[in-house]
């Protein structure tokens, strides 16, 4: 694998920590996508006491060539309890903000949607004050799903772009570039007190003028936050990286990005579509929206 440059490496995190929160992941029996997809920022995010919690996994139906997860294994059937246990690790953990994704579940008619629902209301029973965000797939498609999902009222809809419209057959090959579009747009149109957020990896070969377009049109859907950062091969097997993006680049797509409308952007090389997510926080002070009645 190519040379990381000096501005990836990651600051040591604090282990008494980072083994706190594992202890705690392990006691209930519960994936993060910061182990499973092999997340560089794990020992920060760790050592702080927060994680992104992996639901319906960790196998998942679909193979992505950029992704960690694990593909080859049979997804088993959902599992009843997990959104008991999720949020009874958001308790133990005090989080204010939580990040709920999972891997793609193709085999099930609503694409899990009503798990994302369970697993808010579980933690809205236990921490009532939790802001949570998920970080969803596309569903198939399935709008359906996604109304189930926004009925469910999370503060946050998440769904990655992962990369440009020339690129999406080698890295994304069962996704759609515009499908995800329509998901932001439909996430708009259906529960505009949500806000919509999603992400984008580079360093495989895209243009600065590729990711100003996906940007724009990004921003033609209503998405509100943005996350941009360099995607990073977990093995030999993954797709290789084609070039290391330099921070002042990164710096000049936040500025593109704050210019064009988005809420927010975080840009950085090791950014990742959750990291730093409790930010939001701020966010929805500095830009409140009237959430609808129960």
């Amino acid at each position: 694998m190519t040379v990381k440059p000096d501005w990836l490496r990651v600051k040591a995190p604090q282990w008494e920590r980072v083994g706190n929160v594992k202890e705690i992941l392990r006691d209930l029996a519960l994936n993060t996508v910061c182990e499973e997809a092999s997340c560089p920022n794990i020992g920060e995010c760790f050592s702080a006491g927060t994680a992104t919690f992996l639901i319906m996994g960790p196998a998942c139906t679909r193979a992505c060539p950029y992704c960690d997860i694990d593909f080859e294994k049979k997804p088993k059937p959902l599992d009843s309890t997990e959104p008991g246990r999720l949020a009874e690790a958001v308790r133990r953990m005090k989080l204010n903000h939580v990040v709920i994704t999972s891997v793609n579940r193709d085999d099930l008619p609503d694409g899990g949607a009503m798990q994302f629902v369970r697993c808010i209301e579980e933690i809205r029973t236990v921490s009532p004050h939790t802001t949570i965000e998920v970080l969803i797939p596309d569903l198939c498609a399935n709008w359906d799903a996604l109304a189930i999902i926004l009925q469910g009222a999370p503060e946050v809809l998440n769904h990655n772009t992962e990369t440009v419209p020339r690129l999406y057959r080698r890295v994304r090959p069962q996704g759609n570039y515009d499908r995800t579009l329509e998901l932001i747009r439909r996430s708009r149109q259906l529960a505009p007190q949500i806000y919509t957020k999603s992400g984008i990896m580079v360093g495989l070969g895209e243009t600065d003028d590729e990711i100003r377009t996906c940007m724009q049109h990004l921003r033609d859907v209503d998405c509100d936050i943005l996350t941009i950062g360099q995607y990073l091969q977990p093995s030999q097997k993954h797709l290789k990286v084609d070039n290391f993006i330099q921070p002042e680049q990164f710096a000049a797509w936040k500025a593109f990005g704050e210019e064009i409308g988005f809420l927010q952007v975080v840009s950085s090389p090791l950014t990742r579509s959750s990291y730093h997510a409790e930010q939001v926080r701020e966010l929805m002070q500095r830009y409140p929206r009237v959430r609808s009645a129960d």
